[in-house]
C-alpha cells in the first residue's frame, strides 16, 4: 500500500514539474506576440478586425499552458480588454465595448528635473488615439474606462517617457521629465516631435518657442531676447532695426496685446527697442497667436502674445544668471515651504552708462528690471499664485534732457479645483505704463501714463474625452493720462496744462469648445461678447456736421475742424459705449496620423488707439480710448493651413494662407501734431485696412544639425477715404502700402550640436524694405526750395538682410550639481550690412546738389556672455 502511494504521488508531481516545465510565460507581451505564441505551440487560430491594434500591450504577465489553452483563454477574458470567441479552434478576438464600463479618473503632476511644473506637457493616450495638456501647475486629469493604458508624455526640450498603466479605480501618479541633453545621442533632439495629438488640435496659426531655443538663437549685443526671437518664425517682422513692437501678419505694433501672466504689459522694449521687457531667465514659455485665437482673449485685432513667468522649485533653492557686455542678470528661486511652496526672483540692469562716467561723459542711458513669482499650495484643490513685473528705462543727456518710462505689474491668481474635470482661476491685477520727461533748457516737465485694473474669472471644465469648454469673464478698467505739462523751473514760460484724463471700461464674457467630432475631424468653436464704455470727467467738441476734420478744396489739404461749442460730462458720466459679438471658429481634419488640414475664422474688436506718427513705438506714444470720434477696431480672418511630419517626425511642414481685413482703422492727415494736443480727433481719419499673404515653414527636428526654414509672401494695405466722394482722403482714397507691408520675409534658422561642449547657431533674415513717402520732386518759393511728395508710402527702403552667429561652450558638461557654466560667443551683422533705418533727402552746401542720406544703426557688433547656475 505504501508503495502504491509513493508511485502515485511520484506521478502526480511528475506531471505537475511537467506541466510547469511545457508551460510558456510572457512578460506584458503584445496581442501580436500573444497570438503567435499560441498558434506556434497548439492548433488554434485568431480571426480578429485588421483595425484592431495588436501591437498594443497586454499590461500584465501571460502564463500559457499548451495543454489547456481553454484555462489561457478564460485567464485572458477576466484580465484584459477583450473577449475570445471559440468555435473549434478559431477563436474571434473583439474589444470590449467601452459603454457600460466603469470610468476612473487618472490624474497627476508633470515635473522637469528642477522640479518645476512643466506646463503644457502632453499626455497622450495610445489606446484612446486621444491625449490631455498640463496646465500651468502641471497638472493633468483625464476619465477613461477600466482597463490597460500606455501613457506617453512629451514636451519641447524633454525626452519622451512611456508609462503602462492598468486602471482599476481612480489613480495620481507624477511623473519627472529629464531634459534632452543627457548624453550627446540626445542633446541633438532639440525640437520636440509632433504628434498625433497636435496634428488633430484645431489651433492653428501659433508660434511656440522654448527657452533653450531662445537663449541659442544669436541676437543684438548678446542678449538673449524673446520677442527677437519670436521675429524668426514666419508672419512676424520687426518694426526696424533697433526699434520695439513687431508687426503680425501686416498689423501695426499696437495691435498686439503682450500678456505677462495675464496682465496685460504696455510698453515691451528698453534702451529704445535694444531689448525686450521679457528677461530670458524668468520666462517658463510663451506662445503667440496670429490667427485662431481662442474666445478667451480678446482685445486687440492683429495678435495675442500671451507670455508666462516660470515657477520656482519646490525643493531646492539655486540660482543661475549671466555677465554680458551692457547687461548683467541674476535669478534665484527655492521653496517657501517644500512641496507646498516656491518663489522666483530675478533682476536684470544695464551699466553701459558707467563707462560714459569713467570717459567724463556726462551723458547716461540704462534700464533695469524685477520679476517676481510666488506660489502657494492651500490645499490639494486651492493654490495661490503672486506675480509680479517693475522695469524703468533712464536717460540723462549732458544734464539737459531727462527721461524715464516703463511698466509695472502685480497680479493675484487663486486657483481652485472644484473637482479634476472642473477648474477655476480667479484672477485680479493691476498694470501701467508711465513715460516722463525734463527739458531743464526749456524749464518744463511731460508726463502720460495708462494705467489698467483687471478682474477675470475662468473656468476650464471637460465633459468627456471629446468635448471640454473655457468659459469666464472678466472686466478691465482704464485710466488715461494724455499728459501733464509743468514748469520745472522760476524761469520757465511754460504754464502748467493738464490734457483731459480719459476714462474706460470694458467688460467681457466668453465660451469656447473643443468638440471632437470623429476620430478624424476636431472642432473648436466660441463666442466673445465684449463692451466698451468711455466716461467723463471731459468736455468734448462739437463739430459742424459732426466732423472735426475738414478739407480745404482751396489749397487741396486737410485742416483742423472749428468746434462749434462742447458737452460737458462729469466723472462716471457716459460720452459712448459699444458692444461687439466675436464669432470664432477653428476645424481640423486629419488625413492621417501624421498630415492634417485646418482652418479658421475669428473677429475681434479692439477698443484702444496708440496716438503714433512713427512706424514702431517709442515711450512718448500715447494711447487712447475709443469715443465719439474714434471707433473701435473690427477685424474678421480667415486661415487655412496644411500641417505634415514626415521621416519619422524628422521633418515637419507648417503652411498657412491668410486674408484679414480690419474696420476703423486711424491715420493722420498731413502735418499732424499729436503731442499736447487735447483735440486729437482733429488730425485723425478713420479708414480701413487688409493683408493677405501666405507663410511656410519647414523644420528639421532630429539630428547634428536641426533649425527652420521660414518665408512669408504678405502684402498689407490701407484705405482712408473722404467724408464725401469730392474729398480726396489719403491717397485720393485709394489702398496705399500700410507701413507695415514686408513683401518677402525670408528667415533660415540652424544649430549644429558639434559635441557635447561646443554648439554652433546662424540666422539669416532678409526682408523687403519698409514703404515709405519720400519727396519725388521740388519747387521754390520766394527763394526757398520746398520738395513735393508723391503718394502715402508709394516708395520703400532698400531690403533689409543680416547674418549672426553664435558658439556656446560647456566647460564641464557632464555636471549636474554645484557650478554649471557656459560662455556665449556671439557676432550680429556678421558681414556688416549697413541697413537703413530711414533715409534722409538735403541740399548739399557746398555743390547745391540734392542728396540722400541712408541713417543706419547696426553694422557688425560682437557679443560675449558667461552664463552659470548653482
Amino acid at each position: 500500500m505504501k508503495l502504491t502511494f509513493v508511485w502515485l504521488f511520484s506521478l502526480v508531481f511528475l506531471y505537475h514539474g511537467q506541466a510547469q516545465e511545457n508551460s510558456i510565460i510572457l512578460n506584458n507581451p503584445s496581442l501580436q506576440q500573444l497570438f503567435s505564441t499560441i498558434e506556434a505551440h497548439s492548433d488554434y487560430k485568431f480571426a480578429y478586425d485588421n483595425k484592431l491594434d495588436i501591437a498594443e500591450k497586454m499590461g500584465f504577465t501571460v502564463t500559457i499552458d499548451p495543454n489547456d489553452i481553454e484555462t489561457t483563454i478564460a485567464a485572458l477574458e477576466k484580465k484584459s480588454r477583450y473577449t475570445f470567441g471559440r468555435q473549434g479552434h478559431n477563436i474571434t478576438v473583439k474589444p470590449i465595448p467601452s459603454q457600460g464600463q466603469e470610468t476612473y479618473t487618472l490624474s497627476g503632476t508633470i515635473l522637469n528635473e528642477q522640479h518645476h511644473p512643466v506646463s503644457g506637457a502632453n499626455i497622450s493616450i495610445k489606446e484612446r488615439r486621444t491625449s490631455v495638456p498640463t496646465d500651468d501647475e502641471g497638472r493633468f486629469s483625464v476619465r477613461l474606462p477600466n482597463g490597460h493604458y500606455t501613457l506617453r508624455i512629451s514636451h519641447m526640450g524633454y525626452l519622451d517617457m512611456e508609462d503602462q498603466v492598468w486602471l482599476r479605480s481612480d489613480m495620481a501618479k507624477d511623473y519627472t521629465l529629464s531634459a534632452d541633453s543627457e548624453t550627446l545621442e540626445e542633446v541633438v533632439i532639440t525640437e520636440k516631435r509632433k504628434n498625433i495629438a497636435e496634428i488633430k488640435k484645431p489651433q492653428m496659426s501659433v508660434n511656440r518657442l522654448s527657452m533653450e531655443q531662445i537663449k541659442r538663437t544669436p541676437v543684438v549685443l548678446g542678449e538673449s531676447d524673446p520677442l527677437k526671437s519670436l521675429m524668426q518664425l514666419p508672419g512676424v517682422t520687426s518694426a526696424g532695426e533697433g526699434a520695439s513692437g513687431f508687426n503680425v501678419r501686416g498689423g501695426a505694433a499696437d495691435q498686439n496685446l503682450m500678456l505677462l501672466d495675464g496682465a496685460p504689459i504696455y510698453g515691451d522694449s528698453h534702451l529704445f527697442g535694444f531689448f525686450s521687457v521679457f528677461n530670458a531667465d524668468a520666462i517658463s514659455g510663451l506662445e503667440l497667436y496670429k490667427g485662431g485665437i481662442p474666445s478667451k482673449f480678446g482685445g486687440r485685432v492683429s495678435s495675442i502674445l500671451d507670455v508666462r513667468q516660470k515657477t520656482g522649485d519646490y525643493r531646492d533653492f539655486h540660482m543661475n544668471g549671466g555677465i554680458g557686455l551692457i547687461s548683467s542678470r541674476l535669478t534665484a528661486e527655492g521653496p517657501l515651504e517644500r512641496d507646498k511652496g516656491s518663489f522666483m526672483l530675478s533682476g536684470r540692469s544695464s551699466y553701459a552708462h558707467l563707462f560714459l562716467k569713467l570717459a567724463n561723459q556726462d551723458n547716461s542711458g540704462y534700464f533695469f528690471d524685477l520679476n517676481t513669482k510666488l506660489n502657494y499650495t492651500l490645499n490639494e484643490n486651492n493654490s495661490l499664485y503672486l506675480s509680479g513685473y517693475y522695469g524703468r528705462d533712464v536717460f540723462d543727456i549732458n544734464d539737459l534732457f531727462f527721461s524715464s518710462y516703463g511698466n509695472a505689474m502685480l497680479n493675484l491668481r487663486w486657483r481652485h479645483r472644484f473637482s479634476e474635470d472642473l477648474t477655476a482661476d480667479l484672477t485680479t491685477f493691476y498694470s501701467d505704463y508711465r513715460f516722463g520727461l525734463e527739458l531743464d533748457f526749456a524749464d518744463f516737465m511731460w508726463n502720460n501714463a495708462v494705467e489698467s485694473y483687471g478682474l477675470k474669472y475662468d473656468f476650464s471644465h471637460r465633459f468627456s474625452d471629446d468635448f471640454s469648454l473655457q468659459y469666464g469673464v472678466n472686466s478691465l478698467y482704464y485710466d488715461f493720462n494724455p499728459g501733464t505739462l509743468e514748469p520745472s523751473g522760476p524761469a520757465s514760460i511754460i504754464n502748467f496744462m493738464q490734457l483731459d484724463k480719459k476714462y474706460a471700461l470694458e467688460p467681457s464674457l466668453y465660451i469656447d469648445a473643443e468638440h471632437t467630432l470623429s476620430e478624424k475631424l476636431t472642432v473648436r468653436y466660441g463666442l466673445r461678447y465684449s463692451q466698451f464704455y468711455r466716461f467723463g470727467q471731459e468736455d468734448v467738441n462739437r463739430y459742424e456736421h459732426n466732423r472735426a476734420v475738414v478739407f480745404n478744396p482751396v489749397f487741396g489739404i486737410y485742416e483742423k475742424g472749428t468746434p462749434i461749442g462742447s458737452t460737458s460730462y462729469g466723472r462716471g458720466e457716459k460720452i459712448a459705449s459699444f458692444s461687439n459679438l466675436e464669432p470664432r471658429i477653428g476645424i481640423s481634419y486629419a488625413l492621417d496620423d501624421n498630415t492634417s488640414l485646418k482652418a479658421s475664422y475669428n473677429r475681434m474688436t479692439q477698443y484702444l488707439h496708440l496716438l503714433a506718427n512713427t512706424q514702431s513705438p517709442t515711450p512718448v506714444n500715447i494711447w487712447t480710448p475709443s469715443g465719439p470720434f474714434a471707433q473701435p477696431q473690427l477685424l474678421d480672418q480667415v486661415a487655412m493651413g496644411y500641417f505634415k511630419n514626415f521621416a519619422d517626425d524628422t521633418y515637419t511642414i507648417e503652411t498657412e494662407a491668410f486674408y484679414k481685413t480690419v474696420q476703423n482703422r486711424i491715420d493722420y492727415i498731413d502735418g499732424a501734431e499729436l503731442i499736447a494736443n487735447n483735440a486729437i480727433e482733429q488730425v485723425i481719419l478713420n479708414g480701413e485696412a487688409r493683408s493677405l499673404g501666405w507663410e511656410f515653414l519647414l523644420r528639421k527636428n532630429t539630428g547634428r544639425l536641426t533649425g527652420w526654414v521660414a518665408y512669408t509672401l504678405s502684402r498689407a494695405e490701407q484705405r482712408t477715404p473722404g467724408h464725401t466722394p469730392e474729398e480726396p482722403g489719403i491717397a485720393n482714397g485709394a489702398w496705399y502700402l500700410s507701413p507695415y507691408d514686408k513683401l518677402h520675409n525670408v528667415v533660415i534658422t540652424s544649430v549644429y550640436e558639434l559635441n557635447d561642449k561646443w554648439s554652433f547657431a546662424a540666422n539669416f533674415a532678409l526682408q523687403s524694405g519698409r514703404p515709405v513717402t519720400h519727396p519725388n520732386g521740388q519747387y521754390q518759393i520766394g527763394g526757398i526750395t520746398i520738395p513735393s511728395y508723391g503718394s502715402r508710402n508709394d516708395s520703400r527702403l532698400p531690403a533689409y538682410h543680416h547674418l549672426d552667429v553664435a558658439a556656446t561652450y560647456i566647460p564641464k558638461p557632464k555636471r549636474k550639481k554645484g557650478w554649471q557654466s557656459e560662455w556665449v560667443f556671439s557676432i550680429y551683422n556678421l558681414y556688416n550690412r549697413m541697413n537703413a533705418a530711414s533715409i534722409r533727402f538735403a541740399t548739399n552746401e557746398d555743390t547745391g546738389i540734392n542728396e540722400a542720406t541712408r541713417l543706419s544703426i547696426f553694422g557688425i557688433i560682437p557679443g560675449i556672455s558667461y552664463n552659470f547656475k548653482f
